[in-house]
């Protein structure tokens, strides 16, 4: 038994705000919790898990609750990055569901069914880098998937889903890959390959987009994600630059990708790309 007097978070255990009290913003203020998901907080000391995902959930759902959408591919192992904009997923949860699991004690509608319904219901970008993560973490089969979709056939977002399971792919090893795809894609210039081996100087680089089978006089073109994280410090960019001056002498033109790249309205991306492959790109962006 917890003592009553005493606050939870000491105990590394997650809790609801209402059982700290006022004491909850001072908490937050000197950086001794952390908001796990919405409404659910824990001591900053203890790293995320499974175990602490599920816990989390089984505060906020009751006992005969299967949790579904995107709140389940958390619980699946899903980072929120890859399911909307907001870092914190919000508890999802129905009474009726075709394909349930057990998560640590918590009922969710299994990784396909979950896939499936995220496919349809997500904005285009998030159901395809959602999709994309699930598949990469083995735990769905993207035929299992396609098999799945039918029994969706006169739901809403059908030709949604058909469409991002037609495009997704496990090989993409991180959402922005899965954006930057979908760009492509709608910009008319075909489906491009990921995770393209190069072998030149006595190494061997990878690309995380390419277009391999299109080459423009005798040259192909690639397009990485550099991301805020691992590609700001001056040593990271001009370890980047030496690379793809590397790269170029192997005959790959390649365009950098930075997240306002991404998302807006202005297609520098699409233009980049349409002017190496003497193409008009599709404009406007979809999204």
């Amino acid at each position: 038994m917890i003592p009553a007097d005493l606050p939870l978070f000491l105990y590394g255990l997650p809790f609801r705000p209402h059982q700290v009290g006022r004491k909850l913003n001072w908490l937050l203020g000197l950086g001794d919790i952390r908001q796990v998901m919405k409404g659910v907080y824990v001591d900053v000391r203890v790293p995320d898990s499974a175990e602490l995902r599920a816990d989390a959930m089984r505060l906020l759902t009751p006992p005969e609750a299967v949790v579904c959408g995107a709140a389940a591919a958390w619980l699946h192992g899903l980072d929120t990055t890859a399911l909307g904009p907001t870092e914190l997923v919000e508890a999802q949860w129905t009474r009726e569901a075709p394909d349930v699991v057990e998560v640590h004690g918590v009922r969710v509608t299994s990784p396909i069914s979950t896939a499936v319904e995220l496919a349809m219901r997500l904005p285009r970008p998030f159901a395809l880098s959602a999709v994309d993560a699930l598949l990469r973490s083995g735990k769905a089969d993207l035929f299992a998937l396609r098999a799945a979709s039918a029994a969706y056939e006169r739901q809403r977002g059908y030709r949604q889903g058909q469409e991002v399971l037609r495009w997704a792919d496990r090989r993409a090893a991180s959402p922005a890959e899965s954006w930057l795809r979908l760009r492509l894609i709608d910009a008319g210039f075909g489906r491009p390959d990921l995770q393209v081996r190069v072998d030149g100087n006595g190494r061997t680089y990878r690309l995380d987009v390419a277009y391999p089978n299109q080459p423009v006089d005798g040259r192909w073109l690639g397009l990485e994600y550099d991301s805020d994280q691992w590609h700001s410090s001056v040593k990271q960019q001009l370890k980047d630059e030496t690379r793809r001056t590397e790269l170029d002498a192997l005959g790959w033109h390649i365009i950098p990708v930075r997240r306002t790249d991404l998302w807006g309205s202005y297609p520098a991306l699409e233009l980049a790309v349409g002017s190496f492959l003497c193409q008009q790109p599709r404009l406007p962006r979809r999204w």
